[in-house]
């Protein structure tokens, strides 16, 4: 059984606000004011600088979320103070953006229906941090880590705007969407049948209800990526489906779309090479019984990048998508060394 953290925190826990109307103007009706969450454990000391860690929480999601008590676990402060304690961790200011939205999550990439996140991390969430708190300045001192959709919205940043980091971990992350997300459409339709086939139908029914069960939660999850990868500015919500809804026919204009954002696809861009090229270290994992065949697009992506020379850390675990918080353990000493 797993051991229950009871001492809180030792550090300093605050909270701040940013405001980017202009970034995070939405179709969700989502508000574009967040709050940050930021710990800063007791060993930094004045008139220091230390690396900076941003959490990217997965889906449903928000880094607020990994501050919150768990019975039988740690919050990450919980686990960042023991892992110092016992000599594994160098200090280091966390920051736990809250991102989540009202299609259950995010994706952390740029989109007309969800909110330009992939801009907001590094234009507005890396000053705001630098301005309030003695972290270092240089990209070689930031690092992004998290799992699922966090982990995949951490690599997305190493792929297209890594001259903004200096190292990237990423656990259990969405990639090769053909197997982690092209079975999910037949039961979307079957669920959809229940409001006539009306996307916006079906999620202001779940807005009205008081909970969302969990095969609603992997449809809301589906619209979520549409809204992301290939919103529809004339859509409720921006929600739009790469099939056909009557027949679950592949349309490959739509599908072409959410596939430029696979890591699969994208690693093939000269520029991405060079943004990872230009880390000072790429770090993935993925359990081997994940239960959304995620296992198979990370190892496709670290055989690529070792077919093209690109310095990188994978490892295998023993495990499903869920319940790997212990992850951190390997990975948070990982990514503050390579920042320090």
């Amino acid at each position: 059984m797993p051991v229950h953290a009871f001492s809180q925190p030792k550090g300093r826990l605050e909270f701040f606000q940013t405001d980017a109307h202009a970034l995070l103007d939405n179709l969700l009706g989502d508000p574009t004011a967040r709050t940050v969450g930021v710990y800063v454990p007791q060993a930094c000391r004045e008139g220091e600088r230390y690396p900076l860690l941003i959490d990217l929480a997965g889906f449903t999601g928000s880094g607020l979320s990994h501050l919150a008590w768990k019975g039988f676990g740690e919050t990450v402060p919980q686990r960042v103070d023991r892992l110092m304690m016992q000599g594994h961790l160098a200090p280091a200011v966390y920051v736990f953006p809250d991102c989540f939205t009202s299609l259950g999550g995010n994706q952390y990439v740029d989109s007309i229906a969800m909110g330009h996140w992939a801009r907001w991390l590094h234009e507005v969430l890396v000053p705001g941090v630098e301005a309030r708190y003695p972290v270092i300045t240089e990209p070689g001192g930031r690092g992004l880590f998290g799992k699922s959709s966090g982990g995949y919205g951490a690599l997305h940043q190493a792929l297209h705007h890594g001259e903004h980091w200096g190292a990237v971990v990423c656990h259990s992350g969405d990639m090769d969407f053909e197997l982690c997300y092209g079975r999910e459409f037949p039961e979307v339709l079957l669920a959809l049948a229940q409001s006539g086939l009306s996307i916006s139908g079906y999620i202001e029914r779940l807005h009205r209800r008081r909970r969302i069960g969990g095969g609603e939660m992997h449809v809301l999850m589906t619209f979520a990526m549409a809204a992301s990868y290939d919103p529809d500015p004339d859509a409720p919500f921006g929600v739009r489906l790469p099939v056909d809804l009557q027949t679950c026919e592949r349309d490959d204009d739509r599908w072409a779309a959410w596939q430029s954002f696979d890591p699969i696809v994208g690693l093939e861009a000269i520029a991405a090479q060079e943004n990872l090229r230009g880390l000072k270290g790429l770090f993935l994992d993925c359990g081997l019984r994940d239960q959304y065949h995620l296992l198979y697009g990370a190892r496709k992506f670290s055989a690529r990048c070792e077919a093209l020379n690109i310095a990188h850390e994978f490892e295998t675990f023993d495990d499903t998508h869920s319940g790997i918080d212990y992850r951190m353990d390997r990975s948070l000493p990982w990514l503050v060394d390579k920042l320090a």
